[in-house]
């Protein structure tokens, strides 16, 4: 997530419409079974970060994560995930990848290599979370930009995964287009269509940009899902450390044992040190406050992003040889600080 996009709105007589199209079920149902009972809510296993493609996951082609190429074939594709999979765990102690997908790359040839990261991070134990991104310009409104594309997605996806436990779903990235009912709405539809696919294997995004999840929380339709959260320091151009520990909480709301931070992050590429308090700057202010609360709520969290090429963020760079690569973390403070909201290390604030 970046910046609020400029793209255009659709009228609310088109977004009644499109909505209604969307909730009178396009795509086949993979129903089946009645679904699995919902595990008791741990959100503190996931331990992750997100994998993305440098063009911030929002494309109008399929996605290719940083590191990979789209003319890979499904064995180069595992070999190399597997080595960046390898590197999340060994540099950061991470457990869980979080992975972008949409109908281009699903629906289309390149499905049958990019599987190839789902199956790899699998393999390795890791837990795998597979979230819808809409395109780009002016797609990139937080709608789901086709619903005869989208519907057909999940299908496959659903189909290829659901007997996986270590694969969950998100059915929307940062769904914003909608007003916090109709994306309950639609989440619930989802759940409905996929109704053999174990409640607590599904995430939930919260409302808007992701950024609060007591809405979707509320809705009994949705109970047994976790519950996705995205926070950023960009979205205040200054807050103390306290401010900030208010703003994520109320963001939250009573639902911490249902919530996974699945998208917050900081500069990780400019020098800044979060092992040290440093009151007037905002960033350092962000990271702490929030890998704070994470821990003191025993949240999980899944850091935007482990790894991105050009990101200022990205916690990992490239390298090595591009065919078997490896990854080098750009700021140890940082990674310090994942680990402490993750329930190790030490806490650097008196």
């Amino acid at each position: 997530m970046r910046p609020t996009p400029a793209g255009t709105r659709r009228t609310p007589r088109l977004r009644a419409a499109l909505l209604a199209l969307l909730i009178a079920g396009a795509g086949t149902s993979l129903s089946g079974a009645p679904a699995q009972a919902a595990p008791r809510m741990d959100t503190s296993q996931f331990k992750g970060v997100n994998w993305a493609d440098p063009r911030d996951n929002f494309a109008d082609d399929p996605v290719v994560l940083s590191g990979l190429s789209l003319s890979d074939s499904y064995a180069q594709t595992y070999t190399k995930s597997s080595r960046v999979i390898s590197a999340f765990r060994a540099n950061l102690g991470a457990n869980t990848v979080r992975l972008p997908i949409n109908p281009y790359t699903v629906n289309g040839t390149y499905w049958k290599s990019y599987r190839a990261v789902i199956d790899a991070a699998s393999a390795k134990g890791f837990k795998v979370i597979l979230s819808y991104w809409e395109g780009t310009g002016p797609r990139k409104d937080g709608f789901i930009d086709d619903q005869a594309t989208y519907w057909p997605m999940w299908n496959t996806v659903v189909k290829a995964y659901k007997s996986d436990r270590n694969v969950y779903f998100e059915p929307m990235n940062e769904p914003h287009g909608y007003t916090d009912t109709e994306w309950a709405d639609l989440a619930a539809k989802w759940l409905d269509t996929y109704a053999s696919v174990p409640r607590g294997r599904v995430f939930v995004s919260g409302a808007g940009y992701n950024d609060h999840v007591t809405t979707v929380c509320a809705d009994p339709r949705l109970k047994g899902t976790y519950l996705s959260l995205h926070h950023y320091g960009f979205w205040k151009e200054y807050a103390t450390y306290d401010q900030w520990v208010a703003d994520l909480k109320v963001r939250i709301g009573d639902c911490a044992n249902r919530t996974v931070a699945d998208e917050f992050g900081a500069h990780m590429t400019t020098g800044f040190d979060y092992n040290k308090p440093a009151p007037d700057n905002n960033f350092v202010n962000y990271m702490q406050a929030v890998t704070d609360t994470f821990r003191e709520l025993k949240m999980g969290s899944v850091y935007w992003p482990g790894l991105r090429t050009g990101d200022t963020y990205s916690l990992q760079t490239l390298t090595g040889d591009p065919s078997r690569p490896w990854l080098a973390t750009t700021n140890q403070s940082g990674a310090d600080r994942l680990a402490w909201a993750w329930g190790r290390g030490k806490a650097v604030r008196p």
